[in-house]
């Protein structure tokens, strides 16, 4: 019998304005083909879609979803999906791709990790996709935002960056009142509870530490934490900072020319064997391969206008 062949994985890197990470692509050149891809791709900030024509399919990892015109998509960073439309159709969207960390420092400080706690969720979640009818107040939020982007008003990132709190917290509040329906726990086991880990996990990454640290940072015995983290995360801790550091290796394998050696090390691991065998398990091929694959497609992104991409790579 032949092996399955892995679905091939790309990260893109988007660089935001420092004083205000917020990045918008608008316009008739953003459509998607009905091509489907051969394979998924993922970005280092928050993703928010708006499906302004047309219908298709958005695959988020191993699931697909529908979607049409009028749904507003959340796609957390680190998150592979891809999409496409349906045959003889090619569907216009709006994206934002924006980092809720530093957008929101400052105003409320503990909603940067609260907030984006349920779409970057990585078990199953039904909420990636918000229909219109269903919400109408979170994609007149988002057609807000369009708006002020592209008018670019006086005091328009005050206004820009209220809205986007505002159409957050409605995401947050959906998300929770699902869980309620389900019956699922909310508190004290929420997502604050291991915020102080994940946020040490972040700054942390490239250095060694132990689950036993990780429990400490959160006030909880390790056994109690480890059980919270995965009811939470869909994830061991360790398979969740072995995937850091993999999405930061993606990053520094397509920006820099550094031996894979080195950015092994760069990123935590402790032997080049070790960070081969975690790269293959998250990404689906080595980091040789990857690097020689994105580096092809680079190149022929440069001959190639969007409408002749399989689906959104």
């Amino acid at each position: 019998m032949p092996r399955h062949k892995k679905t091939i994985v790309e990260y893109r890197n988007y660089i935001l304005p420092v004083n205000f990470p917020v990045l918008l692509l608008t316009g008739n050149r953003w459509r998607i083909s009905d091509i489907k891809s051969g394979r998924l791709h993922f970005h280092n900030c928050l993703e928010i879609g708006i499906c302004h024509t047309d219908s298709g399919i958005m695959e988020i990892e191993d699931k697909t979803v529908p979607f049409k015109a009028g749904d507003i998509t959340f796609i957390p960073k680190d998150l592979p999906h891809t999409t496409y439309s349906n045959k003889g159709v090619q569907s216009l969207w709006s994206y934002l791709f924006l980092d809720t960390d530093d957008m929101f420092r400052g105003i409320f400080e503990y909603y940067s990790q609260d907030i984006s706690m349920p779409i970057t969720h990585s078990s199953p979640n039904p909420f990636l996709i918000i229909h219109k009818e269903e919400h109408p107040k979170i994609h007149f939020l988002a057609e807000c935002v369009l708006q002020e982007m592209k008018e670019q008003k006086s005091n328009y990132q005050s206004s820009v960056r209220g809205l986007l709190l505002a159409l957050c917290i409605e995401m947050f509040r959906i998300q929770k009142s699902n869980e309620s329906s389900l019956g699922q726990k909310e508190t004290p086991e929420n997502a604050l509870v291991i915020s102080p880990a994940l946020e040490y996990i972040r700054k942390n990454y490239m250095q060694q530490f132990s689950v036993e640290d990780l429990a400490m940072v959160c006030h909880l015995s390790v056994t109690h934490f480890r059980r919270v983290f995965n009811d939470i995360m869909g994830t061991s801790p360790l398979d969740y900072v072995n995937k850091t550091r993999i999405y930061k290796a993606c990053s520094l394998l397509k920006s820099t020319e550094e031996a894979i050696l080195s950015i092994s090390e760069q990123v935590g691991f402790h032997s080049v064997s070790s960070f081969n065998r975690y790269f293959i398990k998250v990404i689906g091929v080595s980091p040789r391969t990857w690097r020689s694959q994105i580096l092809q497609s680079e190149d022929k992104s440069e001959k190639q206008s969007i409408f002749e991409f399989s689906g959104w790579i």
